[in-house]
């Protein structure tokens, strides 16, 4: 079996174009299903059967290991004797009805309603640095966006007078409607705090830093944190903290999954399905469910 383990790597690095941890990961997943085969006396991929795998996972919950790191295991197997099959290197597929044990999602953490006002509170609107701080707290918990997506954004985004702005990853673009708050903040962050942060060379980003560069993830993860410690927040805040939160308080309120999915920017409806336990056009449902809507 080694020497198809082999063959399945070199496929991944060659092929694939697979990251160095992910290789890793599959190769260490996959040495540890063969030495458990081979001391079950198989050594063979082909010899390898539905009931040696049941055994190796049974084997896995029964030495006490985790949910997800079984269902990975079971995803490097899989991935592993598809390849097998699609090469001809065995007859049949051993892992076609194996199944990955159920995943209990966690609930994220997230913020109190009352911990994001008193977080929103802090930025001092009297100079540049707190109207742009005010915008960018405001529009991140309005929106639930990543804060990827939130430095990257173009003044051109934003839709100013019907309340939307576009916001993009790698693959597509979204619209996600923004409330009152977020929007006022907003004007008075383009309309007096912007300009001190372009320098040299006018630029399209709607938010910048002290430097006149880009803002960057973990120059707004300072500026969070920061303004979390002025409020008194003892939670370990994080930006994503701020997604949840926005997501679990619409919830709450009663929005639709599907509304929140769209928002958020999930591909699948499950994705979303932590937020079922908090428990409709976007736009008119969003005003009567965001709490700053």
């Amino acid at each position: 079996m080694d020497d198809e383990i082999r063959r399945f790597i070199m496929y991944l690095k060659d092929v694939k174009k697979a990251s160095g941890n992910t290789v890793m990961s599959y190769h260490s997943d996959l040495t540890k299903m063969m030495n458990y085969a081979k001391q079950q006396g198989v050594d063979q991929a082909d010899k390898v059967t539905a009931t040696t795998l049941n055994a190796y996972v049974l084997s896995l919950e029964k030495n006490g290991m985790a949910a997800s790191t079984i269902s990975r295991y079971i995803a490097s197997i899989k991935a592993f004797f598809e390849y097998l099959l699609r090469e001809h290197l065995v007859d049949e597929d051993p892992s076609y009805q194996l199944r990955a044990p159920k995943v209990k999602k966690k609930l994220p953490g997230i913020l109190s309603i009352q911990e994001v006002e008193y977080l929103l509170e802090q930025p001092q609107q009297d100079h540049p640095k707190g109207y742009r701080d005010k915008a960018m707290l405001e529009l991140l918990y309005a929106t639930g966006m990543r804060v990827t997506e939130l430095v990257h954004l173009n003044v051109e985004d934003v839709n100013l007078r019907f309340g939307w702005i576009v916001c993009r990853d790698e693959e597509k673009e979204r619209m996600i409607p923004f409330g009152e708050k977020a929007g006022k903040a907003l004007v008075e962050y383009l309309e007096k705090g912007r300009h001190a942060f372009i320098k040299k060379d006018d630029s399209d980003l709607l938010f910048l830093n002290c430097s006149g560069m880009p803002m960057s993830r973990q120059g707004f993860w300072k500026i969070l944190k920061g303004y979390a410690q002025k409020a008194g927040i003892e939670k370990e805040i994080t930006p994503r903290m701020f997604r949840h939160s926005c997501a679990a308080h619409m919830a709450s309120n009663g929005a639709q999954l599907q509304t929140i999915q769209e928002m958020l920017g999930y591909t699948d409806l499950t994705a979303t399905q932590i937020y079922a336990g908090f428990q409709s056009g976007m736009k008119t449902e969003y005003s009567k469910v965001h709490p700053r809507g």
